[in-house]
């Protein structure tokens, strides 16, 4: 359980930088901080998935929460204004838990007052609580909801006032004439519609009483937004208030955008709660550590029609086939899920397109994007992996064998973006104003780290993925296609060999082109000597492992670009050319760590030692479940000390690639 108590609560600042998430399994989501002040265009009780696992629109922002005990009045929420903070419902703050939900504890005028917020899972829709559970002494001491009455002397109650959105979530609300303001309340049931584009959002509820309110809430500012450089400032509507008697039950609301049957929220909770202890119990998870992380997977893990998805990152990334490809095993197979790896598989199997798997499916329309070199070749790793966990090499000659083969030819014949073997058996890619490698970042027609030709980590995998076509082939007694597999990975092997070694550095360069070989010192070579099937000496891989470790190695993954190197950007902030400028020049990526720990393993042959030095290495990512997105692991961090977390606060292949070597 991560838990907080009034120290980290009442201080504002602390409070804001700790994100929670709940996610629901189709795309959709809530998110915000621990001290109810929203920091981010994407927080909000509701951002729903109109057309899962995309088509993501905020809904409901948050409620405005007052709290009246004995004739008194005291403001539970916070927001952040221009130059003001107000209301500051988190100075009552006691403490904060993910246990397994978001929950607050506050102390208002000696009562205990408990929150809590959970979404249905399959479902656009969230649940809230809000509970009047005991006069307060401590937090042992605070009685369970159930075992009321204990406020039987005192007069609680509580109005909500919510805060309409109904926006792309990319952008931000104003006041627009369009926006249509009325409502209609049905028994136990309020529903806004104020754009025809989107659903309508329904509240059930137990209230006592809805009062018309229809105001604008203006100059709401979004911290994070503005450190970002985007627009920060929304106005939100506020079109009703509902009124509950907490002396005797729990203020229930539970937001949907359907109301098809009878809600009742401890069922919706002891279901939430059992689905969530089953995916810990099947993962096997041996401690805390393991069981967060599992959770954490769980929340990437989406529907796209009929089958599964991974969403790269929260809040604002949809399903990329890198992404998916590279945080498949561990999302999936680590956690003994492996009925839905293989739904992921098939799923991106029916995409295939001159011999690629698709880079990202976009938030607007229905075109895949196919502008990448390596999630395809990531594709025949996820596959291997899958394999090796289940045996059921049936499913991949009855549904992905041909198609792998198919892949092979596209790329000896040549497909998108210049993408061919060359004549010495390595793996060309690339032309001007592409980005086709994992280091991606793009600011209009300028790339940033182009690496056009042949870069490094992508011989790895081509080479790894020809190995594993080669054993496919032995398995399905296609002794002739073994053969040419095996060939051209030779190929492949000696000429890596005979021009990617930088002796002058002891490790590998980066890209070669046409004779020139770019020797900056990047986390992608790590790959050469992780990846199952290796082209390098086990003394060429402890070299490699000995200058990553040296230069790139920090306590929350590995730097993009080596601290010697005069393009280092030691912090990641500012505008976004700023940031993408960074993005891949030092910044620190989580998700590297896998591979490290992979080739240092092989490497390194003195068991127990080996895994107290893997324990050391990735006890930066237990403290930091606490301090972004609670529970989860951040995109990037930044290259120096104190490597602050930037970027998304809970990224797939961050999650994945911790959980996979802590399993292995």
């Amino acid at each position: 359980m991560i838990k907080f108590d009034s120290d980290i609560c009442t201080n504002f600042e602390e409070a804001l930088s700790r994100e929670w998430l709940e996610t629901n399994g189709i795309g959709g989501f809530a998110s915000s901080t621990v001290s109810g002040a929203n920091s981010r265009r994407y927080h909000a009780l509701l951002t729903a998935a109109t057309k899962p696992p995309l088509g993501r629109v905020v809904m409901l922002s948050k409620f405005e929460e007052t709290l009246t005990i004995d004739g008194n009045s005291y403001e539970l929420s916070a927001n952040q204004y221009p130059d003001k903070v107000y209301p500051t419902g988190f100075k009552y703050l006691k403490s904060f838990s993910l246990d397994p939900f978001p929950t607050w504890i506050f102390e208002v005028a000696g009562i205990a007052i408990e929150k809590k917020i959970f979404m249905v899972y399959g479902e656009n829709t969230t649940v809230c609580q809000w509970s009047a559970v005991g006069e307060f002494k401590s937090w042992l001491e605070i009685p369970n909801v159930n075992e009321q009455p204990v406020t039987k002397d005192r007069q609680i109650s509580l109005e909500l006032k919510p805060l309409l959105a109904f926006r792309d979530y990319h952008h931000l609300r104003q006041n627009t004439a369009d926006f249509k303001t009325d409502f209609e309340i049905a028994e136990r049931i309020v529903s806004v519609n104020p754009n025809a584009e989107f659903p309508a959002l329904f509240f059930a509820h137990n209230a006592v009483g809805v009062e018309k309110t229809s105001y604008w809430y203006r100059d709401f500012e979004y911290a994070i937004e503005k450190e970002r450089g985007f627009d920060f400032r929304e106005t939100l509507f506020q079109p009703f208030a509902l009124k509950f008697d907490l002396s005797g039950a729990a203020a229930n609301v539970i937001v949907s955008t359907r109301i098809d049957e009878v809600y009742e929220v401890a069922q919706l909770e002891a279901k939430e709660l059992a689905r969530r202890e089953d995916l810990i119990v099947k993962a096997d998870a041996k401690d805390d550590f393991r069981a967060q992380l599992v959770l954490a997977a769980d929340q990437f893990i989406v529907s796209r029609g009929a089958g599964k998805t991974v969403i790269a990152g929260y809040p604002w990334f949809s399903d990329w086939g890198r992404d998916t490809m590279i945080a498949l095993t561990g999302l999936t197979i680590s956690t003994n899920r492996t009925e839905i790896a293989r739904e992921i598989l098939l799923e991106f199997a029916n995409h295939f397109s001159m011999g690629m798997i698709p880079n990202r499916f976009p938030d607007a329309g229905d075109e895949a994007e196919y502008n990448t070199v390596d999630a395809t070749l990531w594709y025949f790793e996820a596959i291997r992996a899958y394999v090796e966990k289940t045996g059921d090499y049936d499913f991949v000659r009855e549904n992905l064998y041909e198609k792998l083969a198919e892949v092979i030819v596209w790329h000896l014949r040549g497909t998108r973006y210049n993408i061919h073997v060359d004549t010495d058996g390595l793996l060309y890619a690339g032309e001007a104003g592409t980005q086709l490698t994992w280091m991606d970042a793009k600011i209009g027609d300028l790339v940033i780290t182009p690496r056009i030709g042949k870069p490094v980590e992508i011989q790895a995998l081509w080479y790894n993925a020809l190995k594993i076509m080669a054993d496919f082939a032995r398995k399905f007694g296609d002794e002739q296609d073994r053969g040419r597999y095996e060939a051209m990975a030779e190929t492949a092997r000696q000429s890596f060999n005979a021009v990617f070694w930088n002796e002058a550095e002891d490790c590998l360069f980066d890209v070669v082109i046409n004779g020139k070989r770019d020797g900056s010192v990047r986390p992608n070579q790590i790959f050469a000597a992780s990846l199952p099937y290796s082209m390098l000496s086990i003394g060429q891989a402890q070299k490699v492992v000995e200058k990553v470790e040296a230069e790139l190695l920090t306590p929350v993954g590995l730097r993009s670009l080596s601290p010697r190197d005069k393009n280092y950007c030691p912090i990641y902030i500012g505008s976004p050319l700023e940031r993408d400028s960074a993005y891949h020049q030092g910044t620190v990526w989580g998700w590297l760590i896998g591979a490290f720990v992979d080739a240092y393993r092989r490497v390194y042959s003195n068991g127990n030692q080996v895994e107290k030095r893997v324990e050391e290495i990735l006890s930066g990512f237990k403290n930091h479940l606490s301090e972004a997105g609670l529970g989860q692991i951040s995109e990037i961090f930044d290259a120096d000390a104190p490597h602050a977390p930037r970027g998304c606060m809970a990224q797939a292949w961050s999650v994945a690639e911790v959980l996979r070597v802590i399993n292995s």
